[in-house]
């Protein structure tokens, strides 16, 4: 534990993880759900997590090999887990706005929100490649 403590909030093994269970709303919580269904999204990927994270403005970055070990679809669509920088080197959090309990929660709006507009586009024939978040 000593150890632990030793080691600086901004290595990136003390970034938190964030994997697309945690915000699935098809998984019950045994699954490994984290937030309420109303706030969950379907199938989210940890590519959308990666891209909602970064367009937030916070430190992140993508392990696409790794999987959630209650997750029993081995599929590539469900792998990978997102890591997430919320402490700075002194401790402080990286982005005020977003305390740790809040963070799952706007994942999950900002994710929704992500995948209606993209939606918009593709409907609308103007298909961009680039998320509305972006700009």
């Amino acid at each position: 534990m000593a150890c632990a403590a030793a080691r600086s909030p901004a290595d990136q093994d003390r970034f938190i993880c964030i994997y697309p269970a945690y915000l699935n709303n098809k998984k019950t919580i045994a699954e490994g759900r984290r937030i309420p269904i109303s706030k969950a999204v379907e199938n989210p990927t940890a590519t959308e997590i990666q891209d909602v994270c970064s367009a937030v403005g916070l430190n992140v970055f993508l392990e696409k090999n790794k999987m959630y070990s209650r997750e029993w679809n081995r599929d590539v669509q469900y792998r990978g887990r997102v890591r997430v920088q919320l402490k700075q080197e002194d401790g402080s959090l990286c982005l005020v706005q977003f305390p740790s309990p809040f963070l799952r929660q706007k994942l999950a709006n900002l994710t929704e929100g992500q995948r209606e507009s993209a939606g918009k586009h593709i409907h609308q024939g103007t298909d961009s490649g680039m998320c509305p978040l972006y700009t």
